[in-house]
């Protein structure tokens, strides 16, 4: 049975097979997923079915950014909503057992549009319409959940949530600073400058875009389950548009910073735009100051990828990661101080 890094088959079969009260576990097989860049996801597989497993890095650079607990308690706590997201089967916190805790969660069956799309899939501008609109919806539907409703009153501190966000985002770039990067610096200066004073307190899911999302093999405009929650807390919710217009490609210049491909390049795709008033027209929310969360998520997918580059050079990824990342974090940050000028 060959070693996996981070996810021994030898250590987690038999575990599994202890904690389940299911031998089925016995003799399973541990693969790397690719595509994740944070904390690091596995499927199981064996005689009793499938599951996948999610843990931190194998040498977490930011180890508080890694808390594969909240993910867990997020998930349990939206299960039954509106909320599509993965079934949690079980949660480990003893360190002992692959050297930091992890979680498992049901698999779900499905696409997750990165770069492209599946031969016959959302080939039609109405299904890729409707693909957009069903991310959104679901975003919609995120925003509403009251959090003392499903058990989350706790999850976050909603007051002062923008101002800690810019604090833990400047704190997290001065730890990973590895170069003189003045365009990060300045974009980090006017957003402080800028904060706007807005209400918060819904569940946020921190990463939303298309590629954390499963959706329905048989229907493009249905999201099956949403994924990676571990930047999830209590805030605002125009911090979750602002990313998700941050990875939007439609309608963007094609020279502009890109990090992963997306499809939402690819024609019939709407609009940033576009997007953004299927939300407004959802939500009833206020969105004219999103200029200021585009630039934020900017900002913050900067740091991330300063942070993916760092755990590259530390190792401690479980396949290389870096894909030349260190070249975007600059034009990063000017696209976020472009989007804070509204060009």
């Amino acid at each position: 049975m060959p070693t996996v890094p981070g996810a021994d088959p030898a250590v987690v079969g038999p575990y599994l097979a202890r904690v389940l009260d299911d031998p089925g576990w016995l003799g399973c097989t541990v693969e790397v997923i690719a595509g994740g860049r944070s904390n690091l996801t596995y499927t199981v597989t064996g005689a009793s079915g499938s599951l996948v497993l999610r843990r931190p890095p194998l040498r977490a650079v930011r180890p508080t950014a890694h808390d594969v607990a909240r993910e867990h308690r997020v998930l349990s706590a939206l299960a039954g909503t509106a909320v599509p997201v993965p079934e949690p089967v079980h949660l480990c916190t003893d360190p002992e057992v692959l050297g930091a805790p992890f979680y498992l969660m049901r698999r779900v069956d499905g696409v997750i549009a990165r770069g492209s799309l599946p031969a016959g899939y959302a080939d039609s501008a109405a299904e890729r319409v409707a693909m957009t609109h069903a991310l959104v919806d679901v975003l919609a539907e995120l925003h509403a959940v009251d959090p003392e409703a499903v058990g989350l009153a706790g999850f976050g501190r909603p007051d002062g949530y923008l101002a800690r966000q810019l604090r833990r985002w400047q704190g997290e770039w001065a730890a990973l600073r590895d170069a003189d990067r003045r365009a990060v610096d300045a974009l980090a200066a006017e957003l402080a400058r800028g904060l706007p004073a807005a209400p918060s307190g819904p569940v946020v899911h921190g990463d939303y875009r298309l590629d954390n999302v499963v959706l329905d093999p048989a229907d493009p405009g249905r999201v099956s389950a949403v994924l990676d929650w571990e930047m999830s807390t209590l805030g605002d919710p125009l911090a979750d548009l602002g990313l998700l217009i941050v990875y939007w490609q439609q309608g963007r210049p094609p020279d502009g910073p890109v990090v992963t491909p997306s499809v939402t390049r690819l024609a019939g795709f709407p609009t940033g735009q576009q997007v953004v008033e299927r939300y407004a027209a959802r939500t009833g929310r206020d969105v004219s100051a999103l200029p200021w969360y585009v630039g934020f998520g900017f900002f913050k997918l900067a740091v991330v990828v300063a942070g993916i580059v760092a755990r590259h050079r530390a190792g401690a990824m479980a396949d290389n990661t870096d894909d030349g990342l260190t070249a975007v974090i600059e034009p990063l940050a000017e696209s976020g101080r472009a989007a804070l000028a509204g060009s």
